[in-house]
């Protein structure tokens, strides 16, 4: 019988807290019969963007998202959780408006991020940081559940609900940080033993045996930089960079559709077979033990189908929540890779590298349905981008010096942890202003 390992029941903990909430919440029922239409070609939903002026707004929103994307970059989070509360209580935009403009926020700090990692080696073995193998499985199904995400939120009135469950996960992480941060203090403690000279107390009347100087294998030692021509695997990246375009594609001619026409459907069907084709490709591999997943350091074995199979559609959920919420879907994907095994360095930077895809398209599909202001953006993706290198930088400086990487780990729970209580408390705020006027809580219509 097999065994459900401990990245299964993360996800099946999440998906019985999400299920939970959606029947608990706020009693909404899910209609498309509705009389009431809000959609934006419609004109029904009025997007509120305050004007770009220099002020305690603006000065404190930056502050606020200049450590929300330091933080959230060395987590693999991205920062959504923290970039959407900022914008739609203290700068002021509509909740659809701050998620678009999060989006910006997360692309502009994981583009960053990946600079950073580029050329950046694996902790302990001479692999890249970024494990592409780990990126060809979920990174399509992530950009494919980004995309449906989208489009749900599209027709939501607010989707940020009550989310404080997801401090569940903050504890996971936290947990697992200890864990960690408990075998650091172990491999530290025998580090110390086996570099101190060692003492004979007694005598010892054997003759001392003679010294031969036998040829020895010489090993190589792990390299610490490479040209980044070595770093990166060419092949793998044009395989998600192409995944990334086809799917874009797609998704920017449905806007261009009739909403629900026969041609509209078709369109968002089509990116199914593409992105599970990518996925599939590296599971198929993996199931035949062809590939491996190297950043664990385990050898070449068949993975089980099961555990490919819940791999993509944690994929895709992730996508999902994240395309509805304004997160990037790191936030699930970081604490999963934590819970395969996956060391925190390159969780983090594999995570971030899946997420700079998902998070760019999301831009490019909000940008053509004009969610979001221009000037505004490209400030807070200045402020964010310049947060993220100096995180990076100052976190990976503070591992080199203590040899703790579950400081990042414990950065990752705090930084869940935040966004939960953040996007719960503006999803209350919203839902109750909404009874207060007796406002329409439900999904628009889809189909009009």
């Amino acid at each position: 019988m097999a065994r459900i390992g401990p990245e299964s029941s993360f996800l099946v903990i999440l998906l019985c807290l999400i299920l939970i909430e959606i029947n608990l919440a706020d009693g909404t029922k899910i209609s498309f019969n509705q009389t009431h239409v809000s959609h934006e070609k419609e004109k029904g939903y009025q997007h509120k963007w305050p004007e770009i002026q220099f002020g305690w707004k603006i000065i404190i929103g930056a502050i606020i998202a200049f450590f929300g994307a330091a933080c959230g970059s060395v987590g693999g989070v991205g920062g959504g959780g923290i970039f959407v509360p900022m914008l739609a209580l203290i700068i002021g935009f509509d909740p659809k408006s701050s998620t678009a403009m999060s989006k910006c926020m997360i692309t502009g700090a994981a583009a960053s991020t990946v600079y950073y990692n580029i050329n950046l080696r694996h902790p302990t073995l001479d692999l890249p940081i970024i494990d592409y193998d780990l990126a060809l499985l979920f990174q399509p199904v992530l950009v494919l559940g980004i995309s449906i995400g989208v489009t749900l939120n599209t027709f939501r009135n607010f989707p940020e609900k009550d989310l404080s469950n997801f401090a569940v996960m903050s504890t996971k992480a936290f947990f697992k940080g200890i864990e960690t941060w408990k075998k650091e203090t172990i491999q530290k403690k025998v580090k110390k033993i086996s570099n101190e000279p060692t003492r004979s107390n007694g005598t010892d009347d054997k003759k001392p045996e003679e010294f031969v100087c036998e040829p020895e294998e010489i090993k190589e030692p792990k390299r610490i930089k490479v040209p980044l021509i070595e770093n990166v695997k060419w092949k793998d990246l044009g395989l998600l960079v192409g995944n990334w375009i086809v799917i874009l594609a797609l998704q920017i001619a449905k806007n261009y559709t009739s909403t629900c026409s026969i041609l509209y459907w078709l369109l968002n069907v089509l990116q199914i077979p593409v992105a599970f084709s990518v996925s599939g490709y590296e599971a198929y591999c993996l199931y035949k033990g062809k590939r491996r997943i190297e950043s664990k350091g385990e050898g070449l074995q068949h993975w089980p189908i099961y555990k490919l199979i819940f791999c993509c559609l944690t994929g895709v959920f992730a996508g999902v929540v994240g395309g509805l919420l304004g997160l990037g879907g790191g936030f699930i994907l970081s604490p999963f890779f934590l819970e395969m095994g996956i060391p925190p360095q390159v969780a983090s930077a594999t995570s971030t590298f899946a997420m700079t895809f998902s998070a760019s398209m999301s831009v490019i599909e909000y940008y053509l349905l004009k969610r979001f202001p221009v000037p505004y953006s490209l400030y807070f993706v200045a402020v964010t981008t310049i947060a993220a290198l100096v995180g990076q930088h100052v976190v990976r400086k503070l591992i080199d010096i203590l040899g703790r990487a579950s400081i990042i780990i414990f950065i990752l729970a705090l930084t869940i942890f935040a966004s939960a209580i953040f996007l719960g408390g503006v999803g209350l705020d919203n839902m109750a202003r909404r009874i207060e006027h007796k406002k329409y809580m439900g999904f628009d219509i889809l189909c009009y």
